[in-house]
């Protein structure tokens, strides 16, 4: 059975994924549970469902078989509206209500679902205060996407661009230096991220930052490589280097505690 949901964006599905995505309070439109199934944690879906007056709807497996594309839904499934997604001023928003220097994560054309997540897991946990994703030539926020971020997507806002490049310059306006992290650039650990409002570009798989936002990129770092192969997978490197963001700007809280 195949756990990705193509061409479902906005459809979550999967008790864990359900539970937290009523529990972060980001709008739903409509509960799908398996007829038969209000046993164990689907009744509690239910009864959060219910008391955030969020429509239940009993269906047959076949059903949510077909939704999901297949995917393992044990039972339950969930769809949001589009709306769902953030803006550029939510995203800076979200910095200020924090306290903190503007900090957020640019995926240029990421097109595994599992990476996605993974970043955006490791986005969260670092602190930052958005995401930013393109509209096309990537994968969306799916059900398999929100598995992969053990819940982190419902948990920190995601902008969906029309066009990236157009929300790059709108950063670059507002003050934000943006740093994207290719082969080729100046080791990541010689830079300082504390002292500004800072976002990191990450590259597609394959093909790495597209040429017209490297253009308009400020800085390209790397990660400099020690053994015999010559890259990570972008998710560690996106760990890595948000998380070096992250010390540096924390260490003065840490070391007052």
């Amino acid at each position: 059975m195949r756990e990705d949901n193509a061409g479902s964006d906005g459809l979550f599905w999967g008790r864990n994924s359900v539970l937290e995505l009523l529990s972060s309070g980001r709008a739903v439109d409509k509960i799908y549970v398996q007829k038969g199934s209000r046993e164990g944690s689907i009744s509690v879906i239910v009864g959060k469902a219910t008391a955030r007056r969020i429509p239940v709807v009993e269906v047959d497996r076949v059903r949510l078989d077909a939704m999901s594309g297949g995917g393992v839904h044990q039972g339950v499934a969930a769809s949001v509206p589009e709306t769902a997604y953030a803006t550029i001023d939510e995203l800076f928003a979200n910095a200020e209500k924090s306290g903190g220097k503007p900090f957020f994560v640019i995926c240029d054309s990421i097109n595994d679902p599992h990476n996605l997540g993974a970043i955006i897991r490791s986005a969260e946990c670092a602190g930052a205060h958005g995401v930013i994703i393109p509209k096309h030539r990537s994968v969306s926020l799916t059900s398999t996407v929100a598995k992969a971020s053990a819940g982190a997507l419902f948990r920190i806002p995601v902008v969906r661009a029309a066009n990236l490049a157009s929300a790059v310059d709108a950063l670059k306006k507002r003050g934000i230096w943006i740093y994207a992290l290719e082969a080729d650039g100046e080791p990541y650990y010689g830079e300082r991220f504390d002292d500004s409002g800072i976002a990191f570009v990450l590259g597609s798989e394959g093909e790495g930052v597209s040429r017209l936002i490297r253009e308009k990129s400020d800085f390209v770092l790397s990660i400099p490589m020690y053994g015999s192969l010559n890259s990570l997978n972008v998710s560690a490197a996106a760990a890595i280097v948000l998380f070096e963001a992250a010390k540096q700007r924390n260490w003065k809280a840490v070391k007052e505690q």
